[in-house]
């Protein structure tokens, strides 16, 4: 018997609007390499923790998404929030048509520009993101992120990614599998959502068949709840949207 209702909405706190990008690059004859930060330990959410570049929604992410109208989709301002993210976190531009020199607009974010700013007029291509997954936790004593996850290719002309060295220490491309026994081996720390999608990225042999899977694959809110099994309390998700772990002891799952 669950605990509590994931589905009631009225029983959530507040959350942050935020995004996340999962950037794929394909391997010949191996499973693909996942973009991959290393969280600063200083920091008050997840630290020490590896994870997708992403972030929260600021309002110049709304504003940009407001001036594009109706050629957006519904979520335009969590797209960019991602793409302003992972611009900013890893030096990697996904969805944006030649960009003006990636390393200025990097520099331009740092300094307190909206991405709209930065990119002076460049178009955006918001659809080379693929939605995913939506994650939003429920626990009161962290940090809460609703948080929605997009897939994307890494453009084949990108320039090498790197660490942006304040929120994160470490930046690297590796394959689902390989993280997941890397941190089975202490190697990395991941919180619930990022092992999970870990787990069900490990599923695919390709960007396109884990994008065949996103798009034949609902997305609804996933709002973890606690369940006592044989005398345990797991931490639970549902089992019907893609995910081939739905459960983990309390005790071992790090939430934030």
């Amino acid at each position: 018997m669950r605990m509590t209702d994931p589905n009631d909405a009225a029983t959530l706190p507040r959350a942050i609007p935020a995004a996340t990008l999962i950037v794929f690059r394909d391997r010949a004859g191996l499973p693909p390499e996942l973009l991959l930060v290393e969280r600063s330990p200083r920091l008050a959410f997840a630290p020490g923790a590896t994870v997708f570049p992403g972030g929260r929604v600021d309002p110049g992410d709304v504003a940009l998404a407001e001036m594009l109208g109706p050629i957006a989709p519904v979520d335009a301002a969590a797209r960019i929030a991602a793409i302003r993210e992972t611009i900013e976190e890893t030096g990697v531009a996904i969805g944006v048509a030649a960009p003006p020199g990636v390393d200025a607009i990097r520099s331009a974010l740092r300094h307190g520009a909206t991405l709209g700013e930065t990119l002076d007029g460049t178009a955006l291509d918001l659809d080379q993101l693929v939605p995913f997954a939506h994650w939003r936790p429920r626990e009161r004593h962290a940090r809460m992120f609703d948080a929605l996850f997009y897939l994307a290719r890494l453009p084949v002309d990108a320039p090498p990614a790197s660490v942006d060295s304040t929120e994160n220490v470490r930046l690297d491309w590796a394959g689902a599998r390989e993280t997941l026994d890397a941190a089975a081996r202490g190697e990395r720390t991941l919180i619930f959502p990022t092992r999970r999608n870990l787990e069900r990225l490990a599923q695919f042999a390709s960007y396109d068949e884990a994008v065949a899977h996103a798009r034949a694959t609902p997305v609804r809110r996933i709002t973890p709840w606690i369940e006592p099994r044989d005398g345990v309390d797991y931490l639970c998700i549902p089992d019907d949207l893609g995910y081939p772990i739905t459960a983990e002891p309390v005790a071992a799952a790090r939430r934030g």
